[in-house]
């Protein structure tokens, strides 16, 4: 096994009994390592925040899919990331079940939402 891939194991291991179980992480194990004052938990939430992020911004890249939210700019630090997921997670118990994945895109998606799209016009009348 590669040392990143040890690295990964000994982190989620580390991380607490939100990642004891089997199966996918959920919203609410999610929301627990992000509220979590252990810095192990507290890592494993940004990476997982963060590389979603990443991932959303190469799929969404001009002409490929739909952003599912629009980060201002500048962009919130990982520290208010972090807190704002944990509140919305709190505020929203129905989700927890959910992958983890989906709640962090529902949340930010509430959380940053984009604007509408421009009105399409046609350019013979321009309406």
């Amino acid at each position: 096994m590669r040392k990143w891939a040890l690295g990964l194991a000994a982190l989620a291991a580390s991380a607490g009994p939100a990642l004891a179980q089997p199966g996918p992480v959920t919203t609410g194990q999610l929301a627990e390592l992000c509220g979590s004052l252990d810095p192990a938990a507290s890592a494993y939430c940004r990476g997982f925040l963060t590389g979603a992020g990443q991932y959303h911004v190469v799929v969404t890249a001009p002409g490929a899919l739909d952003p599912i939210f629009c980060l201002p700019a500048p962009s919130p630090s990982l520290d208010q990331s972090q807190s704002a997921f944990v509140a919305w997670a709190r505020a929203n118990p129905q989700f927890a079940s959910e992958r983890a994945i989906d709640g962090a895109m529902r949340w930010a998606a509430s959380a940053y939402p984009c604007p509408p799209p421009a009105p399409v016009t046609n350019r013979r009348t321009g309406r």
